[in-house]
């Protein structure tokens, strides 16, 4: 072993752990990295920009702008009618027509942007059938993994493997030629969930439980402090407006300006407090010398709010500008006329230093503002509101057939092989953009940038472990493990059986793109040293890369609806181990039957 593949393999370890660790973002570990491999010396810089030429990286951008423009053209439309009309019947049938729906338009469209469109009417279902919707929100999520398995552009991590393969000198894969193994995990997957989802599926409540009756009656007034209160010079905790008395201070207007709460101030005659206060706060407001509410004064000044403040519940969108950035930071309050009462992350409520907690994408925020500011906030992109379904696009829907034409040309000659699939799906992003199905700020908008980079610097790191020898030393040392206890005959059905198990094991805690960039020249070469058919490896890689059921960090669509439905860790294991060892199960009997070893 040279100090080159040494060193490779510890950079490996490291980018491995900070994925765990998650104390950095995955992108910017991964292009930490990419700046390692070259500072030294294991890349060549001429050769580590290559991974920028990547023609993956730039397919999956172009379709992230054609799933936003077939949501904004309302071609989801009908697919919601189905499902509102399916509230009257059984469980079962519902959970398997949810699948069969949401994997059906995964396997076209990515996947996150169908579960955030979809997480609304899937509440709304579930409320109509007076059910806990964590008894669906899961069943939505595998519906959209395992429909992205079923075709090449049904997620990024096929795509990713394609373009290895490509590099490695292997033919691509035809649109529709992992539909061999896809479309029966899907059809297995969705009759595993239908049959046991109600007996396996918790039944968790969502995070406006966690308040009681009266916390739930909150109202928005303010009050305005008089030139003789006895008030003066305190701060609000020595005033006595205090959350132990039912009353949260949520802004101070002082000379027409809103001045910062931290530290906190000390009241001046003339301030006017915006005050969250429950039914108890308001008496208790009421009772303080010279603080007194603007609604009971006629002093002549215009009264900003006093109306009781409505509760709603919303899950922040991955690409949202407030991902990374505390409450405090974003001016939440001013910004969207909203108060956040409590945040539910990773199975757990946070209700303390709500405003210094760092938003992450996929939080759900407890809010409560009047019905102006919920309406506004509803309107934007930041913020998916759960309190009812959205509207159908009928202010762009007059474009939905050019939408649908662009999709279907870039499936069609990608799958005819008329036209490479980047350049297809390329040209069709540029043409929804001219025609107005999307606007190219949204467009811009739409890609997730922390993805590509995060698969540029994988990308540079199989190049790394491939221009060292690493790789080619771990397909030797991997495929002498299994000559001592495999038969020669099954020797290359064991060795494809645990190229799946690693790829799947990683994928349940790393990002399922980082190791489908890592395990696809790795599987490659050992396929090589086998003699063995290393298509068939490619196909393991790419399923067991999106096939993550287990833990709700293993796919994004996972984490999404991991704290939407109040979910726990363990209930991800209860629920997808057994559907982890059914997509193994299928994959060894029909990869080698299609792809003969």
């Amino acid at each position: 072993m040279t100090w080159q593949i040494a060193l490779v393999f510890v950079l490996l370890v490291v980018t491995l752990w900070s994925f765990v660790r998650e104390k950095f973002p995955p992108d910017v570990t991964a292009i930490a990295l990419f700046v390692m491999l070259i500072a030294t010396g294991l890349l060549p810089a001429h050769k580590a920009f290559t991974v920028f030429s990547n023609a993956a990286p730039i397919t999956i951008g172009a379709m992230f702008v054609l799933s936003a423009a077939l949501v904004k053209c309302g071609a989801l439309d009908q697919f919601f009618v189905l499902l509102e009309r399916s509230a009257g019947w059984r469980y079962s049938v519902v959970v398997v027509v949810l699948v069969a729906v949401v994997a059906t338009i995964s396997a076209f469209v990515n996947n996150t942007p169908v579960v955030v469109v979809f997480l609304p009417i899937v509440l709304n279902l579930a409320r109509r059938m007076k059910l806990s919707p964590s008894k669906l929100l899961i069943p939505l999520s595998y519906g959209a993994v395992l429909g992205g398995t079923c075709t090449l552009i049904g997620t990024s991590t096929n795509l990713i493997v394609n373009s290895i393969a490509i590099a490695k000198g292997l033919p691509p894969l035809s649109m529709f030629e992992l539909a061999w193994l896809g479309v029966p995990t899907a059809l297995i997957g969705a009759g595993y969930l239908g049959l046991f989802g109600h007996r396996l599926l918790p039944d968790r409540q969502m995070l406006t439980s966690i308040l009681t009756a009266e916390e739930r009656r909150e109202y928005i007034t303010e009050a305005f402090v008089q030139p003789d209160s006895k008030m003066l010079g305190r701060t609000f905790a020595e005033a006595g407006l205090v959350s132990a008395r039912g009353i949260r201070v949520l802004e101070l207007v002082r000379d027409g300006v809103a001045a910062r709460l931290d530290p906190p101030p000390v009241l001046e005659a003339g301030d006017r407090l915006i005050l969250s206060c429950r039914p108890k706060g308001i008496v208790h407001t009421r009772g303080i010398v010279g603080v007194d509410l603007i609604s009971e004064l006629n002093l002549g000044l215009e009264q900003i709010a006093a109306h009781e403040g409505s509760l709603v519940e919303g899950v922040v969108a991955p690409s949202s500008d407030l991902v990374g950035h505390t409450l405090r930071e974003i001016n939440f309050r001013q910004r969207f006329r909203m108060v956040v009462l409590a945040i539910h992350r990773h199975g757990k409520n946070v209700r303390e230093k709500i405003d210094t907690t760092a938003i992450q994408g996929g939080d759900v925020l407890l809010m409560m503002g009047t019905d102006p500011a919920i309406q506004a906030l509803r309107a934007g992109d930041d913020i998916i509101l759960f309190d009812q379904p959205p509207l159908p696009a009928r202010a762009h829907n007059k474009r939905l057939p050019l939408a649908l034409g662009v999709a279907a040309a870039i499936v069609t000659t990608a799958a005819l092989n008329w036209v490479p699939i980047e350049v297809g799906a390329l040209a069709g992003a540029v043409v929804l953009c001219l025609t107005g199905c999307i606007k190219p700020r949204d467009a811009y908008a739409s890609i997730e940038w922390n993805i590509l980079f995060l698969i540029f610097g994988m990308l540079a790191l199989g190049l790394a472990l491939e221009e060292t020898g690493a790789a080619a030393l771990l397909a030797q040392k991997t495929v002498a493990f299994v000559n001592y206890f495999v038969p020669v005959h099954y020797k290359a059905l064991a060795m494809l059986g645990c190229v799946y198990v690693i790829t799947a094991l990683m994928t349940e805690i790393l990002s399922n793109n980082a190791i489908a960039a890592l395990m696809a020249p790795i599987a490659i070469g050992i396929a090589h040293e086998l003699g063995a058919n290393p298509r068939a490896f490619v196909i393991a890689v790419m399923f067991a890369a999106s096939a993550a059921f287990s833990t709700p960090i293993g796919y994004q669509t996972n984490t999404y609806v991991y704290a939407v439905g109040g979910y726990r860790f363990g209930d991800f294991m209860k629920i997808g181990i057994p559907l982890n060892i059914l997509c193994f199960v299928v994959a060894m009997v029909i990869v080698p039957a299609i792809w003969p070893l």
